[in-house]
């Protein structure tokens, strides 16, 4: 079936002058004159065979029509861009790189340091995903994946990027009501999903009077720890997430005492794209970033 396609630079046209209600400002935005603006607006007017502004002076508005037309245009002009830059990803040196993560590793430590990256491969976009599974193959629109766990995943390519410690951590405030870990059992103990980490860290501290089961838990890492700043109790830091924190004074350590974590941070991805530059590019940026905090 011939599709009956409005002239799409028209469209452009109209949409940035229907969104921005100004020819002067959606021609600074297309990098084109005003008249040119005016002369699609134009042809699409003459195309559609009805008026889309009405003009009063230096002033525009949009007509009934025009106002129903352009929320179909803008999320079909959305598409269309989404569509080529994924069709740029195509490219192995340039394009979108779609990284798939847990929230917690995102908001906490990469996005920090993501200008650096950005800096140093300006043709690569990043596209980060929350979505990811910690388990089996990667998704279908996945091209690489930082995990949690010990590397093990059949069939997929694992770099460990970062160990960690765990350690509490808390608002400053609650920590002055902290002398000794045993005072622990006069405060609330936050938990993320690996419940059993108190205990082990208890138990390596010498302490046999607090119950490491009791207290409100979080299924994602960061919301603990923002439940820590918050003051709501005393939360089992993971170094790695909370380093931040600690250098700007939310969370302090009441105590020295800290165990290693028996999982780690891996970069994952299909052996084949191995030496895709888009994934180098990455890799190595991600491997000197976390060796250089390691350093610090």
């Amino acid at each position: 079936m011939q599709r009956r396609l409005p002239p799409l630079n028209s469209l452009r046209a109209f949409e940035s002058a229907a969104r921005l209600l100004s020819f002067t400002r959606a021609a600074d935005e297309l990098s084109v004159t005003q008249s040119a603006v005016s002369h699609q607006v134009k042809a699409l007017e003459d195309w559609a065979g009805i008026p889309l502004f009405r003009r009063d002076g230096r002033q525009v508005a949009l007509t009934e029509a025009a106002a129903k037309f352009l929320p179909t245009v803008t999320a079909a002009l959305d598409q269309i861009a989404l569509a080529g830059r994924k069709l740029q990803a195509v490219d192995p040196g340039q394009g979108w790189l779609t990284v798939a993560m847990m929230p917690s590793f995102a908001g906490k430590w990469l996005v920090p340091r993501l200008a650096d990256f950005r800096d140093k491969n300006p043709n690569i976009d990043v596209w980060i995903a929350t979505f990811e599974a910690q388990t089996g193959a990667l998704g279908p629109d996945v091209d690489l994946a930082i995990r949690y766990g010990k590397g093990d995943w059949p069939g997929l390519t694992s770099v460990k990027v970062l160990s960690e410690e765990l350690f509490p951590v808390c608002a400053p405030k609650l920590a002055a009501q902290l002398k000794t870990p045993a005072d622990l059992s006069h405060v609330t103990l936050l938990h993320d999903e690996m419940r059993e980490d108190w205990g082990m860290w208890l138990r390596a501290a010498g302490v046999t009077t607090v119950d490491s089961t009791r207290g409100p838990g979080f299924d994602d890492s960061g919301l603990l720890i923002q439940a820590a700043i918050e003051g709501l109790g005393v939360a089992l830091g993971r170094s790695v997430l909370v380093r931040g924190d600690l250098q700007t004074g939310q969370l302090v350590r009441p105590f020295t005492p800290s165990i290693t974590a028996e999982f780690a941070f891996y970069l994952v991805y299909p052996p084949e794209t191995e030496n895709a530059p888009k994934i180098k590019a990455f890799r190595d940026w991600l491997l000197a970033t976390a060796n250089a905090d390691n350093e610090d």
